[in-house]
Parts: C-alpha cells; structure tokens; sequence
C-alpha cells in the first residue's frame, strides 16, 4: 500500500502507521495502534480471558467455602477471615462479576469508549479490591470480630456437627434480625428454645459426649449474645434501667451501714482481707463490662470466692453460708455495681438454662438476688436499729460510722486526720444542737401541759364553788343629811385645853 509521504504539510513516516500485528493495514491511535479488524479480535481475546478469570474466581471462592470446615489450623499469624466476612467477601466478589460482564455485553456507539471501559475495568477492579466494600454499613466491633473467629476456630474441632451448629446460629441469627419488635420475653423464649435444640440435636443426631455438648453450648451462647447483646440487653421497651436508678439510690441512701449492723465476719482491719474486699468490688463491677451471660456468671463466682477466703482468713476457719450472704449484701451496699438489675434481668433471660440452674454459678447467682431483695426491702428491724434511729441515718442527719484520730496509722496523710477530726466536731456539733431542739420541744410541751392543768384546775373549782354576787346594801346617812337647806348652823364646838 502507498501513503503520501506529506499529510498536511507533515511528513510521516509510514512504517509508524502500519497495525502492530503486522497485518499491512493502517493502524488507528485510538485503538492503540491496531486495525479495527485486528482491536475486535484482541478485544474479543480479552473479554473471555476476563469471564473465565471471573468464572474461575467463583468456583475457587465456593471450594474455599466447602474446605473451611475440615481445614486443620491456619498458618502462624496468617489472619483467617470469618465466616461472615467470608460470605460477604463472595458476595461482593460475584457482585463484581456480574457488573463486569454486563460491560462486556453492553452496546457502545465508539470503539474508543468500548477501550476506556476495558481499560477501566481493570484498574477499577484493583482499587475495588483494596478498598472496603461500599455495602457495609457497619463496621463489626473488635470484639465481636475476635469472638466470631474463636468460634470458627472451635467448631472446626467439631468437624461435621461443627458445621451444623455453625448453620443453625447463623439461621438463628438471621430470624432475630426479623424480630426486633419482639418483646424482650418473647425473645429470651427464642433464645432458650435454640439452646434446646442446640443441645439435643448435638446429644441425639450427632452423639455427642455430654462434657463436649456442655463445652459446646457455652461456645455457642458466647457467639450469638455477643452479635445480640446491644439489641437484648437493657432494651427501651422494658423498664430495666428505671429499676437501675431506684436500686442505685437506694444503695446511695444505705451508704451509712456497717459491717456490724449486718453482723458480716470479715475484718477490714487485716491487710489481706482488705484486699480480698477490694478484689470482690471489683469483680462485681466488672460483671456490667461483659457482654456474654457466661462471663457475667464468672465474675459474681469471681467475687462470692473472694468473699469465702476473706471469711475463712479472718474467723481462721470455712466460711459457711450464714456468713456468706450477709457479707454479699455488705460488698453490693460498699460496690454499689452499675445497672445491676439490667445485669440480672440478662443473665436470667438469655443464659443456658444448664448453667443457670446447676453448679456453683447458678448457687452464687440465686444468693447475688436475694442480696439486691434484701437491700431493697432493708428496714430498721433488719438492722436492729430503732425507726428513729434509722430515719436519721437514712436523711443524713447522723451518722453511726465514727473513727477516733488516736486509732489512725502513722502513715496516715495529716490532711486526712484533720478532715477526721473536724468530721468528729461537726457531729458532736449535731448531736448537741438535736439535743437542745429536743430539750426546747420537750420544754415548750411541758409549759403547755403547765398551762392546760393550771386552766383546768381553775374550772373544776369554779364549778365546785360557785361564785354568789349579793345585791349592794345603801350607805349609811349623816346626821345632818337631812338639813341641807338650813346654812345658819352653828359651827362645831372644839376642845379646849387648860392649864391647871
């Protein structure tokens, strides 16, 4: 073929113009350098290269599916993802295939615009790759993202029944996202029913060993209150967190009780029984910090074991029951634990009903609700304290709690002696204030008891006696009252004195 070696007052030179496969034809810039007859077969090549890479991708992603039950362990430091992302991973990898052979379908009206999106694909499916995905809405906690490959990583152990519990909490899941507007009880006799079904199809299908099933069931409670625990603990339908408040102030208002009045054997006096005090508030405010029953469970055990040795270290002997709760009552009141009756109302709705009534969890769970029922119904008689007496205490006038400045350490702060000491005056202070208001009311009443009896006394005599008012009785006349008129009277005589 010829070419004018001038275009345009240009000279070209034509060996530049030539396709690149070598065809004789004229090669077009646009079509990066290839004749149309030649772009459409290398446009062809390319597209079923990309489908089958496509189709090949799915196919991998379902084997990957199939294998992640009976792979053995993941190499060292190797992150394994989880089952979820795992399905949404494929999802959105099918999602990207499907987008991409629609692209490769799709009529175009320029052959430059069927290069750019060519093009484009490519280096869109790379950056898509790296980046997250746009349909997540939610990013997973870290926690639950931990939790959910715990779980993979044990049922794995299971093999085939693995697989089975792994289908039934994901299906269990999927029908509690549908039924949201549940009541709370509604959904506490959901999550019990699977529990059950749980455990007997493990015990029956599968034949499971009963430590395996209960070992088994635990892992799976933790699983799926994990994922469910913002919706199902302490919900807006439920009047959980008013009882959270009513109990917190009342423990407020019980500040002022001591070990005595509730006749608790441990002595704080003792470094180590100090110690195991602190270690049992701590691990009964730790309970609200947990999302799973299970653990909830572990750190009321946590705190009840504390309990028994600080006992056993001071009476130098086991503790038994009888000391047990009063010294509970005492670590709740000095706790005072956070949302303590949403913890309790979740551990009852939501636990495994095997834990919750067998074994040392469920005995130290029923004692931590008969100390909150104690508490909330504490009375003067449950103290041995007077009403008055407990009155004053619960409206702060008083305070039985009282630290004399001589039995402080010496390595005490000298601020805290003063702060002491002057606490000390202002209760003298108020005890000699109340005891002149009462002086000066008991004063008060006996004058009015004065005044009544005096009045009294004056009535019953008068009515004894009564009073008789005689007529007044005329005056006597003067000898000369009758001559009034006669002026020319002599005068009187008047005596006379002689000398003798």
């Amino acid at each position: 073929m010829n070419l004018k070696s001038e275009r345009r007052g240009i000279h070209v030179d034509q060996s530049e113009l030539l396709c690149k496969k070598g065809c004789g034809y004229y090669g077009n810039p646009a079509w990066q350098g290839f004749c149309s007859k030649c772009w459409r077969e290398e446009y062809h090549k390319a597209r079923q290269k990309q489908i089958q890479e496509d189709w090949e991708l799915a196919e991998r992603l379902q084997r990957e599916e199939e294998e992640a039950y009976a792979s053995s362990q993941s190499t060292q430091g190797a992150q394994s993802l989880t089952f979820s992302k795992f399905e949404e991973k494929k999802t959105n990898e099918k999602t990207r295939k499907v987008t991409t052979v629609k692209k490769f379908f799709t009529a175009s009206s320029r052959a430059g615009a069927k290069k750019a999106a060519l093009a484009g694909k490519l280096k869109a499916e790379i950056q898509e790759t790296k980046a997250p995905s746009p349909s997540i809405h939610r990013q997973a906690s870290i926690e639950t993202d931990r939790v959910s490959k715990e779980f993979i990583e044990f049922i794995r152990t299971y093999q085939k029944p693995g697989q089975d519990i792994y289908k039934q909490c994901k299906l269990f899941l999927d029908t509690m996202s549908h039924k949201r507007d549940l009541s709370i009880e509604e959904q506490s006799e959901c999550a019990q029913d699977f529990y059950q079904n749980v455990a007997d199809r493990l015990q029956t299908r599968w034949k499971v060993p009963p430590e395996k099933v209960e070992k088994a069931m635990d892992e799976v409670e933790k699983y799926i209150m994990t994922r469910q625990y913002k919706y199902v603990f302490c919900p807006e339908t439920t009047d959980d967190e008013k009882k959270d408040l009513a109990v917190q102030k009342r423990i407020r208002a019980l500040h002022w009780v001591t070990p005595q009045m509730l006749c608790v054997p441990v002595s704080e006096e003792i470094p180590e029984v100090s110690d195991m005090v602190v270690k049992a508030i701590t691990d009964i405010i730790e309970m609200d910090s947990k999302r799973v029953p299970r653990d909830k469970l572990a750190c009321i055990t946590k705190c009840s074991k504390h309990i028994f040795n600080a006992i056993k270290i001071t009476k130098n002997e086991p503790a038994s029951a009888d000391d047990f709760l009063p010294t509970l009552i005492y670590i709740v009141l000095k706790g005072n634990p956070p949302r303590l009756q949403s913890n309790i109302q979740y551990i009852t709705r939501f636990c495994n009903p095997s834990r919750l009534m067998t074994g040392e969890d469920g005995y130290y769970f029923t004692n931590l609700c008969c100390a909150v029922a104690f508490i909330e119904k504490l009375d003067a008689q449950s103290l041995n304290l007077s009403q008055e007496d407990f009155d004053r205490f619960m409206t702060g006038q008083t305070s039985p709690k009282k630290q004399e400045s001589d039995s402080f350490s010496p390595d005490v702060c000298l601020g805290v002696k003063q702060m002491c000491k002057s606490l000390d005056l202002l209760s003298q202070l108020n005890e000699r204030q109340e005891r002149i208001v009462s002086e000066a009311k008991k004063l008060e009443k006996d004058l009015i008891d004065w005044t009544d009896g005096i009045t009294k006394e004056v009535e019953d005599i008068v009515e004894k006696y009564p009073l008789e008012i005689k007529p007044k009785s005329q005056a006597l006349a003067a000898i000369d009252s009758e001559n009034v008129e006669n002026d020319k009277l002599p005068p009187p005589l008047q005596p006379q004195v002689y000398a003798g």
